[in-house]
Formats: structure tokens, sequence, C-alpha cells
């Protein structure tokens, strides 16, 4: 009898631990984000003003397993038992506020978009303390203040997209430090100061775009024609002065924009050695030095339209240079893409549907995906010559067949910026995508998983629009972009 009250005993230990374990089981998954993040985006919050309450769900539940707007988690816990926040995207939101220092503690942050908003104060110094940031973009807000020294710790950052703010002050020399650093946006703002010779240091910068600042009196470091991988230079609208480095900058460059400066002297010799140049721009200067005849050999037109923009110097005033000089159209032009006509019987798709111009199949009714899209520093100035290899890019980028992307607009804004509205279809015999297809098409974008290309550079989604095949169960699991 004793021997079985002991065994009950036993039991009865075993099954309380049991329970205790089972409770504290349940305790740690009802909080699975990291409690010092889950903290730091309520601090963020806090700092935000959400007119739109595009956020209004970040007082309740957990960030990761409740799915806050604009929160990308891990999808996996990591060796310290907590889920992580891998992305924080806020882009055009209409949101108001600062950029609260709590940042600095998202530790495993890869992208922060804040983008398209009208967010005040000055950027966070913590920001520069995150070690695993890839891309920043806070562009087309107010931020104002300097660029933080401490940036040059983001040692992973491939991206710097700060154009379209009032940031200001020097850039700090500091940033060449960044090993990984391919774009470096922050045109339209008000830097001043001087453009910082150790940026011909940056290992693996592929566009500089620094146009529509303050750095007036101030040179073109000779060390910038060394930039051994650039493919475009932008510093127009700045007030520079001296002479243009007489190197020829990279073999790869596409594009050089030094217009509406106080340049002068020569144009270099070495400018007519670039065998990929599409667009030089010098329109609007002082230089009254010799031009170089070879500099226009088998590239006065590219593509029909004009390449060397000089109008505006004093050697306009020889008459061999009329070409070059006789007009001040250093601007862009509407485009019409070229698609594949659909010959079909009219009305014959529902509402919703239409017939793919590339489908194999003839006039077979789908559902598309429409996508805005907008390519932010590309680098050319007609886009019909790089139709063809755009559509292979971003299909083969996506993980779609050609015939299923066709590009229903493109239009040319200020920058130049190319923006397109695109049309996705489906492949498949239910003539709509399925739910977890457009799931992985919208992550592909939104997380930047379409590969980097150098010609077409860096692009941002403006709109990912559902029509109503779609909508129904979709607009919970892709409420970052339909707000």
């Amino acid at each position: 009898m004793k021997w079985v009250c002991q065994e009950l005993g036993m039991k009865s230990i075993l099954l309380l631990l049991l329970a205790v374990c089972l409770c504290l089981s349940i305790g740690v998954q009802a909080q699975i984000t990291d409690p010092s993040e889950v903290s730091a985006l309520k601090e963020i919050r806090s700092n935000l003003i959400d007119p739109m309450k595009n956020l209004s769900n970040w007082d309740r539940g957990d960030p990761c397993s409740s799915n806050w707007t604009g929160i990308v988690c891990y999808n996996r816990t990591l060796d310290d038992g907590y889920m992580h926040v891998q992305e924080l995207e806020l882009l055009n939101m209409n949101l108001s506020g600062s950029l609260s220092p709590k940042l600095g503690n998202l530790t495993y942050l890869k992208i922060l978009l804040v983008n398209g908003n009208q967010l005040t104060g000055p950027l966070p110094e913590e920001l520069g303390y995150l070690p695993n940031l890839n891309r920043i973009q806070i562009d087309q807000n107010k931020i104002s203040g300097e660029l933080p020294k401490s940036f040059a710790n983001l040692n992973k950052t491939k991206h710097f997209h700060m154009n379209n703010n009032s940031i200001s002050g020097q850039i700090p020399h500091e940033l060449s430090r960044l090993p990984a650093l391919v774009h470096f946006l922050l045109d339209n703002n008000n830097l001043s100061g001087h453009l910082p010779p150790e940026f011909s240091e940056l290992p693996n910068l592929l566009i500089i775009q620094l146009d529509n600042n303050h750095f007036d009196g101030t040179t073109i470091p000779a060390s910038y024609s060394n930039m051994s991988k650039l493919l475009k230079i932008d510093l127009s609208s700045n007030q520079l002065s001296g002479s243009i480095p007489s190197n020829k900058f990279s073999d790869n460059m596409t594009t050089i924009i030094l217009s509406n400066n106080s340049l002068t002297g020569n144009i270099p010799v070495n400018f007519s050695r670039l065998p990929f140049i599409e667009r030089l721009s010098l329109a609007d200067n002082q230089l009254n030095g010799s031009v170089p005849g070879t500099i226009w050999e088998n590239r006065t037109l590219t593509n029909g339209h004009k390449l060397i923009f000089l109008e505006g110097n004093p050697l306009c005033s020889r008459a061999n240079l009329n070409l070059f000089c006789g007009s001040n159209q250093d601007g862009i032009e509407s485009e019409i893409p070229k698609n594949i006509p659909v010959s079909c019987p009219s009305q014959a798709c529902p509402p919703s549907y239409e017939y793919p111009p590339g489908h194999p199949e003839s006039c077979v009714c789908a559902a598309p995906l429409i996508i805005e899209y907008r390519l932010k520093s590309p680098g050319f100035l007609r886009f019909g010559p790089y139709q063809n290899g755009f559509e292979e890019y971003l299909s083969s980028g996506l993980r779609l067949n050609l015939s299923q992307l066709d590009i229903n607009s493109v239009t040319w804004q200020e920058g130049p910026r190319l923006k397109m509205s695109l049309k996705l279809f489906p492949d498949n015999s239910s003539h709509v995508f399925n739910s977890s297809e457009v799931r992985r098409i919208w992550r592909m974008f939104t997380g930047w998983q379409v590969p980097d290309n150098d010609t077409f550079g860096p692009y941002e989604l403006l709109d990912f629009i559902l029509l109503d095949p779609y909508k129904k169960g979709m607009s919970k699991s892709l409420n970052l972009l339909l707000y």
C-alpha cells in the first residue's frame, strides 16, 4: 500500500511539472518577438502621427505573430529563441512625426523603408549601429539635419536612398569606408561644403547622384575620375566651379550629368573613349576651351536622339557646334512602349479579365496583377532600345515567363526617373494567380529579391493593385500595400 501511494505521489509530481512546463511554453509562444524589439516598436510608433490609421493594429498582439502592418519578421526563431524584425516597411503611409532613436534597437533589421511620407527632424545617430542593414530608404520626406558620422559603420548597407529631403551640412568623409555601398542617392537636399575626394575609395559604388544641392564654389575632385565601377554620376545644379577632371571616369559610364554649374576650361579628350555613354550633359556652364572632335564620332545620336548637351556655354559661339548647342532640350520625352497587338473579339472577357498580349494561347481571358513601378536612376535616357532587355530582366527576376509580363505605360519623370505601369498575367488553366503566388510576387518586390541590374539601377514599388478576383481573402495578407 505504501509503495502504491509513493507511486501515485511521483505521478502527481510529474503531472505538476508537465503542467508547469506547458504553461511556460504557452507563455513563451504568446510573446515570440524579442521583448526589446517590441518595446522599440512601440516607442517608434509613439513618435509618429498616423492620420490614416495604418498602424492601428500596433497596439494589440505580438508584432511577428499578429502581423503588425509594415513589420516583416524572419520566418523562424533565432538562437535566442525569439522572432526578430527583418524589415520595417512604412512607405507611402502619409505619416508625419520623426524617426525614433529606438530604431537602433532593431539590431536584426535588414531593410528600412519610410519613404514617401511627411517625416521631419534629424536622422538618429543610432541608425548607424544596425549591423545587418542592407537598405535605407527615407527619400521624399522632410528630414533635416546632417548625415550622422555613425553611418560609416554600416558595413552591409548597399543602398542609401535619401533624396528629396532637407538634409544639410557636409557629407562625412568617413562614409568612404563603406565596403558594400552601390547606390548613393542624396539629390534634392541642402548639402553643402565640399565633395569628399575619399569617395573614390568606395570599391563597389555604381551610382552617385547629388544634383540640386549647395556645393557652391567647390570643385569636382580629380579622384572621382578613378572610380573603376561607376556607371552614373549626376552633380548638376550645384554651382560647382573649376575644371572637369581630365580622366574619363569608369569605362562602364553610361551617364555623366554636370549641367547648370560654373565649370570652366576644356571638355576632356578622354570623354571620347567612353564606349557605353548614353548621356553627356555639360550644358549651362562656363566651358570655353577646346572641344575634342572625337567626342561625337559615331555617337552624335543614340537611336535618333541627342546624346551630348553643350548649350549655354561660351564655346557654343563656334559654328561647328550647332548640333549640340542649338537647343536646351536636355529634358525627357514621353514614350509609348512596344506592345504585341491582340486580335481578339472586343468585350469578350468578363470584368477584371483581359487578353494577355503575350499569351501562347490566343484569346484566353486572364486577370492580371497591376504593378506601379519606378526606376529611380536608370542608366539611359530612352527606354525603347532597352525595353526587350528590361522585360527579360524583370520576368526572369520574378521567376515568370516572358509572356506573362506586359508593360502598359512608361512615363519619364523629373530626375530623370522612369515610372511604369506593369501587368503580370497568370500562366495556368484557372486564368488567375493562386494566393500563394500573389504573395510570392508581392514579397519579391517589397523584399528587393529581384536581383540588382547595372543598367536599370534601383527601383521602387509604388503600388500593387489587386483586381476583384484577388481581393477576397487577400487584403489582410497584403495590408502593407492595401491600406
